[in-house]
């Protein structure tokens, strides 16, 4: 019996000295997964709006974090060349619903969102999604296939954002449902409107 409790206070020593290491092999990957996303109302009437009739509008992407990088450079977001907006698998956008986007139509339907940073402004560039979006080649990116280029606003934020972030920002005026999309990392604010048709 004494024999079984040494080899039980062992064995549990043996797991507990190589915990550590263990732990030390554990790392967090150098992107995440994130979601921007919208609720709208669709609701007319009272009972609808009792129903909670909504769609939704969507962006799921994977998240880079700058980790001491700088951003405008070859090797993460190239000046005047085609970014595909985020890492990994594409950035996908799904609306339920017809939406302006920066003064462009935007059907109901999935696209794959890209950026274009140039000196002159920034442009979001949106493309029908039809191959289930796993990753996007950029060097095979072709122009001909774009469903709508809708220009970014451009600022300088005062503090660095350490991770890419998108949101949608709904406006609190009265009528037509409509606010901003953002998108943040580094020092770079962009920006533009949206709106429900």
């Amino acid at each position: 019996m004494r024999t079984l409790r040494v080899l039980g206070a062992v064995s549990l020593l043996s797991v507990l000295a190589a915990a550590p290491a263990l732990a030390q092999t554990r790392r967090a990957a150098p992107s995440t997964r994130a979601t921007a996303e919208l609720s709208l109302t669709l609701a007319d009437t009272a009972a609808q709006r009792a129903a909670g009739k909504a769609a939704l509008v969507r962006l799921d992407y994977g998240q880079p974090h700058l980790r001491g990088r700088k951003l405008l450079t070859d090797s993460l977001v190239p000046m005047g060349r085609v970014w595909r907006l985020g890492a990994n698998a594409a950035t996908l956008l799904t609306t339920d619903v017809e939406l302006t986007m920066g003064g462009k139509s935007v059907a109901p339907g999935r696209y794959v969102a890209q950026l274009l940073p140039e000196p002159s402004g920034w442009t979001l560039i949106l493309q029908q999604e039809t191959t289930g979006a796993a990753q996007v080649n950029v060097a095979a990116y072709d122009k001909a296939k774009d469903y709508a280029r809708i220009p970014l606003t451009a600022t300088t934020a005062s503090q660095s954002v350490e991770s890419l972030s998108m949101a949608f920002v709904p406006s609190t005026a009265p009528g037509m449902q409509k606010g901003d999309l953002t998108i943040a990392w580094g020092t770079v604010m962009l920006r533009t409107e949206w709106s429900v048709k």
